[in-house]
C-alpha cells in the first residue's frame, strides 16, 4: 500500500519512462531483424523474419505513442501537446527532447509508410526506408542525453546488448550493399510498381517489400 501511494504522483512519468525503454529495445530489435533479412544466408527464413519484423515495428510505434502521450499527465513537467509533439518547443532539455521528437515522428511515419508503399512506389519507398536507421540513432541519442536511467550500468548494458548488434549489421549493410543496376528491361517493371533484381531480370510477381520501415 505504501509503495502504491508513493508511486501514484509519478505514475505518468514512470509509465513514460518504461514505455521509452521498451520502444528503444523494440526498435533496436526491429532494425536488427530488418538488416538480417538482407543477408543472403537468411533468405530462406525471410517470410518468418518479415512477420517478426512487422510485429516489432508496430509494437515500437505503440510504445512510442505511450511514451509521449503519458507525459501529458505528469504533474512535474506539465507539458503541452506542442511540447511533446513539436521539436524545439519544450523548455526542458530542449536539444535532447527535440532529438527524441524528431526520431519518434520519423519512426512512426516511416513505419506506417510501409502500408502505403504501393502508392509511394517501390523504389521511392526503399529509399525512404533507409532513413529509419537515422531515426533510430536519434532515439538512442535522445535516450543517452535525457533518459533518467542513462547513467545506470544496467541500462547501458541492456542498450549495448540490443544496439551494438544492430550497429554492426548496419555497418555490414553499408559496406557491402550494391546499388541496383537498372537497364532498359527493368524500366517497365519500375513503372508498374514491380521490383527488378540486381541483374534486371523480370520476375513473375513483385516480391513483398521488407516489412515496415524499422530496419
Amino acid at each position: 500500500m505504501t509503495i502504491a501511494t508513493s508511486a501514484a504522483p509519478h505514475l505518468f512519468w514512470i509509465t513514460s519512462r518504461a514505455a521509452g525503454i521498451v520502444s528503444l529495445v523494440l526498435a533496436s530489435l526491429a532494425v536488427s531483424i530488418g538488416l538480417v533479412m538482407s543477408l543472403k544466408m537468411m533468405r530462406a527464413r525471410r517470410p518468418d523474419l518479415l512477420a517478426l519484423h512487422e510485429v516489432l515495428s508496430l509494437a515500437t510505434i505503440v510504445a512510442l505513442v505511450v511514451h509521449g502521450v503519458s507525459l501529458l499527465g505528469d504533474s512535474f513537467l506539465r507539458p503541452s501537446i506542442a511540447d511533446i509533439a513539436i521539436p524545439f518547443v519544450s523548455g526542458y532539455k530542449t536539444l535532447w527532447t527535440s532529438m527524441g521528437i524528431i526520431g519518434g515522428w520519423a519512426l512512426v511515419i516511416l513505419g506506417l509508410a510501409y502500408y502505403a508503399r504501393h502508392a509511394i512506389g517501390a523504389t521511392r519507398w526503399r529509399k525512404l526506408h533507409r532513413f529509419t536507421a537515422l531515426a533510430w540513432i536519434a532515439g538512442i541519442v535522445h535516450t543517452l542525453g535525457e533518459g533518467t536511467d542513462a547513467g545506470q550500468l544496467w541500462f547501458l548494458a541492456m542498450l549495448a546488448t540490443v544496439a551494438v548488434p544492430a550497429l554492426l549489421l548496419l555497418a555490414v549493410r553499408y559496406f557491402t550493399d550494391e546499388a541496383p543496376r537498372p537497364t532498359a528491361a527493368s524500366a517497365p517493371l519500375l513503372q508498374t510498381g514491380r521490383v527488378a533484381d540486381h541483374e534486371a531480370r523480370e520476375l513473375p510477381a513483385a516480391p513483398r517489400p521488407a516489412g515496415p520501415a524499422l530496419g
